[in-house]
């Protein structure tokens, strides 16, 4: 009886010394847990220091970003240089034909005086093609299409040297003393502006409905005189990015120019106006404009609260 009684005392500690890691194993496994998930956390909360964010380094020669509600500079750098505009020129013409109330279903025929015997740059708008003004507009805001912005220049009351002339008074009504006009196209160089200049444009051109949407539209088709459909597509690529809230775009390019890029966006929440001139590469003033995106989101989320 004392040998069972031994016997059967001898199984049980056995049985608990072998358990006792088991349980302690598991204790331990779910002590790992919150811990684990609390690392997660803490890098996905990550926030950037102003040291971390650095400057702003661009590729544009002539850069400005200008906070539209207040007008306050954020970033400038060689904005008050006179350059090459291009086809930011365009803007103007906007403004210039929708200030002259004209019937925007007019219909306007493309002529050989509105090829471009400068550059013999080339163009999907062929001769006699007929569109209302209003579809002029929205291939010359969009696309850039240099013959319907010659197109609208020579229907205006008066014809082209009348335009031009209208032009350079809007620009003296704007402040934009450092601007001069001599096309409506852009292809001339002597086209030129500053940074500082040309925000004072875009904050103006902002505030034409008009503007506003043929400027961002991702795409328009015209039919031709021939009957075939011609579809045309923003030359700004980031007005169909769901990261962007664009409210007003031009692009523009000729040799003397480099490429430019001028936008008013909403950025953190930010209303902002960007000119970005002369961007040495083909694909920088692009990403100069994501640079500015992050680089303002960046600056805006490690600003001290108010």
């Amino acid at each position: 009886m004392k040998a069972k009684w031994f016997l059967a005392c001898l199984l049980l500690s056995s049985s608990i010394a072998f358990a006792a890691p088991v349980h302690k194993k598991i204790r331990h496994h779910k002590a790992v847990k919150p811990h684990a998930a609390k690392v997660v956390k803490a890098k996905a909360k990550k926030i950037f220091t102003a040291e971390e964010i650095g400057p702003l380094k661009l590729g544009s020669a002539v850069a400005m970003i200008v906070d539209q509600s207040s007008g306050a500079t954020i970033y400038s750098h060689n904005a008050a240089n006179q350059a090459p505009i291009a086809s930011i020129t365009k803007l103007m013409t906007a403004m210039v034909v929708l200030d002259a109330g004209l019937s925007m279903e007019e219909p306007i025929t493309v002529a050989e005086e509105d090829v471009d015997s400068l550059r013999n740059s080339s163009s999907r708008l062929r001769v006699g093609t007929t569109l209302t003004r209003q579809e002029m507009l929205q291939i010359a805001l969009m696309a850039s299409e240099n013959r319907a912005a010659a197109a609208l220049a020579r229907t205006y009351p008066g014809g082209t040297a009348n335009f031009v002339a209208a032009m350079n008074r809007k620009a003296a009504e704007l402040g934009m003393n450092r601007s001069h006009f001599v096309d409506s196209t852009g292809l001339h160089s002597q086209n030129i502006s500053t940074g500082e200049d040309l925000v004072k444009m875009v904050r103006a051109g902002h505030d034409y409905e008009q503007i506003r949407a043929m400027s961002t539209a991702e795409a328009y088709d015209v039919v031709q005189d021939n009957g075939r459909l011609t579809p045309y597509k923003n030359t700004n690529a980031l007005v169909k990015s769901p990261a962007w809230e664009i409210g007003l775009s031009k692009t523009g390019f000729i040799n003397e120019a480099g490429r430019c890029l001028v936008m008013q966006a909403k950025i953190a929440s930010r209303p902002v106006i960007i000119v970005l001139l002369d961007s040495w590469g083909k694909y920088t003033r692009i990403a100069d404009a994501n640079r500015v995106k992050k680089w303002l989101e960046v600056s805006r989320s490690t600003a001290p609260r108010l």
